[in-house]
């Protein structure tokens, strides 16, 4: 049990555990002790001494070694004759801290006027201001004039980019180190550094393109000052002109949760519009960070290119056209179509649409399937992370177990929170067919042919204490027996090289190793599926299936409704199915390529200006605000379902989010009991991280709008053999094409984010260096690469790390690969 330690800071008592610092004991009870250099999640340093308090400590006599007391018997406190960090002095039993005498004010007063020799007037025009803690420090504890002349300061050129998400601005760095210690000891990439020495220091890019990191944008949170700054929002606004609005990342399955920053503008004509995402804090699921797709993809909402009306097709055109008859239309074709209406709808829709899509094909005798290449969800509700489940926990007596996945690319704040795990001291074990990130952290790495997914974990089952004596498993045998030992099991499942039936193979191996490993069902331990999207596993909670032949499924449907989702720019190959459906109705942002093979078109709204929840991959309920005004006359999806399903005679609702979930958690055994006013509920989170003192948390947002709620575990799963799936052997000259997820793809809801384009690779496909010689494309920069019958160009990348006999095509970009094929690869 942790040892406690009581002492007195500024009057007040407080007690903490034993280790625990000033600076942080302070802030449990209230008490703001201003820092620069320091923060919450970063091991202390000590540079900048902003921190420094006057401390106290029993005096212990030496011959009986206990505590000197007064005549009072109040103990007997000697304080030091120097002022001590309160950053790096942990607390100690019976220690007094002094934080506002005379002494420590006038060293605070020297700190302050010491950095603002080199730093700049910028106040009026800097982007920190009203939001910076220099500047309220120095109204704090600043002199009223300087000894030092003005023109002595620093004069460098001003806003150097970086990269092109953040700009430096050098003159106004005070080299406190916070951005530099973040990408080094959390991000792990230190593509940021110190140059020069002394006064001369700056921070430089270290990495081509620049500040080559996805988790770049958290710099400019936690800049005490306005050095850093992020491309969208320089010259933007003034903190107090803006308020805040709470939301949820759609881009992946973390569930991430934000903050929009928005105002009425001029320039905007007139209209509310969004100036900054920002963290929100939540400790069971981002903490007080987020990856830079979070941060600036949400800008896609904006385009010009949203389809604000509805369309109809009329002489081969698709012409505008009211609601009334673009919804009469499209209810009237899905009561004729009966049985064989097709609805496929997307993870990228909440909670509230995918339940309206489903109770509408239910009700009219259709099929209602999820639009993924991923399969194995409905194990995930059975064995997922439950109630009392926080990665934070993970440490000392925890194995993680990644298979399938680059996850630094497909959930990087998972990837992030993972990586402190290890550091805790939990057990990392890799299993993938290349090297990815997560391997610099693995104990145990395996490699398997493509293909082979299942069967590696299944080595692991066999390999178990009391399965098998098999020598065979000895390679196994280790990490088979931290896992037995293990007091918590996480495993993390992808789609890397696989399609549906792999992912379904893969996802029951694994859940067979949490059954008979005897992780099952209990906090802390569970299966997690790596979705592409955001709300895939609410899909499957709510009961949605991928279509093992989806070709076939189109081709057969009367009537199909795709909400969220473009089958036909993803795969080519499905646009002749799209083609023979009797009457196709989508639902989306933008003129997709599914879109335009449509005969009603149905404008819907992007997240941001609409409300609703999503259920992250690991089966949190949370909820998300509108941040603006609807545009257009888009409508949110469960609304547009909703009315439709009015006209087709189907009960429904279509008036508010709110009122759809109730009826969800009416009839969705996994929701039972839940409201909106439940997933608004917030409890204290430590470290407080809040808007009154910038200086220790930096601009991260507190949580005031909801936690969010873990949805309970379906039952214990029964251990379940899996189908044997076997990847394609590629005849001579030809190459197994596998698919793998970017983070950065040109999907619907990011292709149309212009801050990023730098970001968004066009097509390309990645193969071994020796594959390259063989194959005669050494030197080449694009290739033509042929799936099936179809022929497609794409940029040639070589990478080391990838098994020979494979070719990596990247999802989303173009190249149809959602499970392994065959491929040939040929000079363009």
């Amino acid at each position: 049990m942790t040892k406690l330690v009581t002492l007195t800071i500024d009057g007040k008592e407080v007690t903490v555990p034993e280790g625990t610092l000033i600076v942080d004991a302070a802030k449990k009870i209230g008490i703001d002790i201003p820092v620069f250099c320091y923060h919450p999640k970063m091991e202390p340093v000590g540079m900048c001494r902003m921190c420094l308090v006057d401390v106290g400590r029993p005096v212990i006599d030496r011959a009986s070694g206990q505590p000197v007391r007064e005549a009072d018997g109040a103990l007997k406190i000697q304080f030091g004759p120097k002022l001590d960090t309160a950053c790096t002095t942990p607390v100690s039993e019976g220690m007094v801290v002094v934080g506002m005498s005379d002494k420590v004010k006038a060293a605070r007063k020297d700190i302050v006027e010491f950095l603002l020799t080199s730093h700049p007037l910028d106040c009026p025009v800097c982007d920190k201001g009203g939001e910076c803690p220099l500047q309220n420090l120095t109204i704090g504890f600043g002199s009223g004039e300087s000894r030092f002349l003005y023109d002595e300061k620093m004069h460098l050129a001003k806003h150097v980019p970086l990269g092109e998400l953040i700009f430096l601005d050098r003159e106004r760095c005070i080299q406190c180190g916070r951005c530099v210690r973040f990408q080094a000891t959390i991000a792990e990439d230190p593509v940021i550094g110190f140059y020069n020495r002394g006064r001369s220091l700056e921070i430089m890019t270290q990495s081509e393109p620049g500040f080559d990191s996805v988790f770049s944008g958290n710099t400019t949170d936690i800049c005490p000052v306005g050095a850093l700054t992020t491309a969208d929002f320089r010259f933007g606004a003034r903190p107090w002109e803006m308020k805040a609005s709470a939301s949820i990342c759609p881009h992946c399955p973390v569930g991430c949760n934000l903050t929009f920053n928005v105002r009425r503008e001029v320039k905007s004509s007139g209209k509310i519009v969004i100036k900054r995402a920002l963290p929100r804090q939540n400790e069971a699921v981002n903490e007080i960070w987020i990856c830079d797709k979070g941060r600036f993809g949400y800008h896609y909402a904006e385009s010009p290119q949203r389809l604000s009306e509805p369309l109809v097709r009329r002489d081969g055109e698709l012409v505008p056209a009211s609601w009334d008859v673009a919804l009469a239309l499209t209810a009237n074709s899905f009561q004729e179509a009966g049985k064989d209406l097709l609805v496929l709808g997307s993870g990228r829709l909440s909670n509230e649409d995918l339940y309206n899509l489903k109770s509408l094909a239910n009700s009219l005798g259709g099929t209602a399937a999820l639009y993924t290449h991923m399969a194995g969800g409905e194990l995930v509700s059975q064995l997922g992370l439950g109630p009392g489940s926080n990665l934070s926990e993970l440490g000392k007596g925890s194995v993680i177990l990644l298979v399938a996945t680059d996850l630094e690319q497909e959930a990087p704040i998972w990837w992030l929170r993972l990586n402190q795990a290890v550091k805790r001291g939990a057990t990392l074990i890799v299993a993938n067919p290349r090297s990815t990130k997560a391997d610099r952290r693995a104990s145990y790495k395996f490699r398997y042919a493509y293909g082979g997914e299942a069967d590696t974990i299944q080595s692991l089952i066999n390999a178990l204490p009391g399965k098998s004596k098999d020598p065979s498993m000895a390679e196994f045998a280790s990490a088979a027996s931290a896992i037995a030992l293990a007091e918590n099991l996480v495993v993390f499942f992808g789609s890397e090289g696989i399609g549906l039936e792999g992912s379904a193979a893969l996802a029951q191996a694994c859940a067979n190793l949490l059954v008979l490993s005897g992780h099952a069902n209990r906090p802390n331990n569970g299966l997690v599926g790596v979705w592409s999207r955001a709300n895939d596993q609410g899909a499957f909670e709510i009961g949605l299936r991928p279509e093992a032949d989806l070709a076939q499924a189109i081709h057969n449907a009367k009537a199909l409704y795709v909400a969220g989702a473009d089958p036909a720019g993803d795969d080519p190959a499905l646009v002749a199915a799209i083609k023979t459906a009797g009457f196709v109705v989508v639902q989306e942002l933008f003129l997709t390529e599914t879109a335009r093979l449509a005969d009603v078109v149905l404008p819907a709204l992007p997240f941001t200006e609409r409300e609703g929840s999503y259920t992250s991959g690991e089966r949190r309920v949370q909820r998300f605000y509108p941040a603006v005004l609807a545009q257009g006359e888009a409508r949110a999806d469960y609304s547009i379902t909703g009315q439709i399903s009015q006209l087709a005679g189907v009960q429904a609702e279509a008036g508010s989010a709110a009122r759809v979930f109730t009826r969800l958690a009416a009839h969705i055994p996994a929701f039972a009991g839940l409201s909106f006013r439940q997933l608004a509920e917030v409890h204290e989170q430590w470290p407080c991280i809040g808007r009154s003192d910038l200086y220790y948390g930096g601009t991260a947002y507190d949580n005031k709008q909801g936690l969010g709620v873990h949805l309970a575990s379906a039952g214990t799963a029964l251990t379940q053999s899996y189908a044997k799936v076997t990847a394609p052997e590629a005849p001579e000259g030809s190459l197994l094409a596998v698919p793998v997820t970017r983070l950065y793809d040109r999907g619907a809801s990011l292709a149309a984010t212009e801050l990023l384009s730098q970001r968004l690779p066009q097509p390309y496909v990645a193969i071994h260096p020796a594959e390259a010689e063989r194959l005669g494309l050494w030197g080449a920069e694009q290739v033509v690469i042929k799936l099936g019958e179809s022929l497609f160009t794409a940029a040639l990348r070589l990478d080391q790390d990838l098994p020979v006999g494979i070719v990596l095509v990247p999802r989303s970009l173009g190249l149809p690969v959602h499970g392994p094929r065959i491929a040939a690869l040929a000079a363009a």
